[in-house]
């Protein structure tokens, strides 16, 4: 049993709006809540979501990539076998 006085009213059937429109109801310690985003409209849930490309990093990922795992060739630094190889540093004369 929750002491008296000191714990906040519950709204056992507190509205949620978004946008305007009421989008469910809750158990909150607020009468009203405001939000932005909620799972039926959220690009997540809806099916919309979308890849933001900053600076055109996924094609320059795409290119870089595609290209050495569909021609089958090695990225740099490789040897016949797969792995990683170190340059060889030049003999002094």
């Amino acid at each position: 049993m929750p002491k008296p006085g000191i714990h906040p009213e519950w709204y056992p059937e507190a509205k949620v709006f978004c946008n305007g429109e009421v989008v469910m109801t809750v158990g909150s310690t607020k009468p009203q809540l405001q939000v932005d985003i909620w799972s039926g409209n959220h690009p997540f849930y809806t099916g919309t979501q979308k890849i933001i490309d900053t600076e055109g990093r996924v094609e320059r990922f795409m290119r870089k990539y595609s290209k050495s795992a569909a021609t089958g060739a090695k990225p740099k630094g490789t040897g016949t076998d797969g792995k990683t190889t170190q340059a060889k540093p030049t003999p002094k004369k």
